[in-house]
């Protein structure tokens, strides 16, 4: 028995040591742009290799982001599936390791007094019954000859890495979100100081039209005008403020704390978009993204199952061994060593006809593979295009705020214009309202532009792979 053992063993080896069955897929070189459209700077360093904590600096949002990463669900859930990912890795690592299970047993068995058994036993026992006392241990082990092992092992690594890459992604996408509510939130506060502003001009006009109406300069249809114009800004006040409420829940949602008041340190105009937006290479972007990572990790396990389908379709060599202690008496059942057995087995198993199942599987992994290359490719495709759409919108819309802010200015010094010239009788109040309403008008447009300039410059850091670290 020991020769045979051995000889099993060095079977292992010999085939454990066995040629690879299949070639992986080596990752797709993405074709990339040695920079970003619209992009200005030439150096490496983009933004996206900045934590967050340095790219958003006001105090109220980090305290925001700080909670959302601490309490959010959606984070929460991804450090789950990561705790799943590493526990299915950890058990990966007993794949060598051979089944072992222990069985202890206890039977009695009464034949028929006319059967052959029962007149036996009873001849030759002088006993109508038969006691059987078992304890076994028994092992089973499957050598890994065509990698089976080896391939679920990958596979299992790069879950979990693929696990730790869609948190980060989750992680990054969460501190944009909370990022853009936040400028949003500033961004209705100042239309808030907008409607309020006009709200007062407005009473201010209608004022002076009823002291002109009382004098019979104007009639009842210029009141009428007049009130109109200071209704639409009145209304615009409780329409604010409901999108203002509405903004403070959702981000209550995000840092996981119930619906409640947001602080804010400082208004939209005070806070400055960061100095030096460079978007660095394309090619450090890849490193950093997360979904580029998971893109890249899926082609790992492609590549793994691709193995694993093909040794399902090739011998697989089990050896099994059972021993322990066997008796018909419990009187006897620890007489050594007559009690004493023992089993060794080993066997190839090759798969002849499974209706065409083991092919059609392995055929299967092979395609996914190749769709899982397109994909990897789709993935860095968009991000490219997010990284230069970000650029794009944060170079225009700069010139959109400096041509918003001219008007805003103009119409400012025509408000004054248009309220001096109507006192003195040289202007009517449908110039002075129509002056109010472009004035109103214009600083909501400026107000938008500004926040959709820092909703770009988050979504840059973000399409870099910003917001992990």
């Amino acid at each position: 028995m020991k020769k045979y053992i051995t000889s099993l063993l060095w079977l292992s080896i010999i085939t454990i040591s066995a040629c690879k069955i299949t070639k992986d897929t080596a990752r797709p070189q993405p074709e990339l742009p040695a920079a970003f459209r619209n992009s200005a700077g030439s150096d490496t360093a983009g933004i996206g290799d900045l934590a967050w904590k340095q790219f958003f600096t006001d105090a109220a949002l980090q305290q925001l982001i700080d909670s959302a990463i601490q309490q959010n669900y959606d984070l929460q859930l991804a450090a789950k599936n990561m705790e799943q990912a590493n526990l299915l890795l950890r058990q990966s690592k007993w794949g060598y390791a051979p089944d072992v299970d222990v069985q202890v047993a206890a039977s009695i068995n009464r034949p028929s007094d006319n059967s052959l058994n029962g007149f036996s036993l009873k001849q030759f026992l002088g006993n109508t019954h038969v006691e059987d006392y078992t304890f076994a241990a028994g092992l089973s082990w499957e050598a890994d000859v065509w990698g089976k092992v080896r391939n679920g092992k990958r596979a299992a690594l790069a879950s979990y890495l693929q696990s730790a890459e869609v948190k980060k992604a989750v992680q990054t996408r969460l501190i944009a979100d909370v990022s853009q509510g936040y400028f949003n939130l500033l961004m209705l506060d100042a239309q808030m100081l907008v409607a309020q502003k006009n709200l007062t001009l407005a009473d201010s006009t209608l004022r002076i039209i009823h002291l002109q109406f009382d004098a019979g300069q104007v009639t009842s249809l210029g009141i009428e005008q007049a009130e109109a114009q200071r209704a639409t800004a009145a209304q615009l006040i409780p329409e604010l403020q409901q999108y203002i409420l509405v903004q403070e829940n959702a981000l209550s949602i995000l840092t996981g704390n119930l619906p409640g008041h947001k602080a804010r340190t400082a208004a939209l105009q005070d806070v400055p978009l960061p100095a030096n937006l460079s978007a660095g290479f394309p090619a450090a972007m890849l490193s950093r993204r997360p979904d580029v990572r998971t893109s890249e990790l899926a082609l790992d396990i492609a590549n793994a199952r691709v193995g694993i389908a093909k040794a399902n379709m090739y011998p697989a060599l089990r050896i099994t061994a059972s021993g322990g202690i066997n008796a018909f008496k419990a009187s006897s059942w620890f007489s050594m060593p007559a009690s004493l057995f023992g089993t060794v087995a080993g066997g190839l198993v090759q798969p002849i006809l499974q209706k065409k199942q083991l092919q059609t599987q392995y055929r299967l992994a092979q395609v996914e593979r190749e769709k899982t290359v397109i994909r990897f490719r789709q993935t860095v495709l968009t991000a490219v295009g997010e990284v230069s759409d970000a650029l794009a919108q944060l170079e225009k819309l700069e010139e959109r705020l400096q041509v918003a802010r001219g008007r805003v200015k103009t119409l400012q010094s025509a408000i004054v214009d248009a309220n001096y010239l109507f006192q003195n009788g040289l202007a009517t109040y449908l110039e002075v309202i129509t002056a109010q309403a472009n004035l109103l008008q214009s600083e909501l447009e400026a107000n938008l532009i500004k926040r959709e300039q820092f909703n770009a410059a988050i979504e840059l850091y973000r399409a870099l792979g910003g917001g992990w670290k």
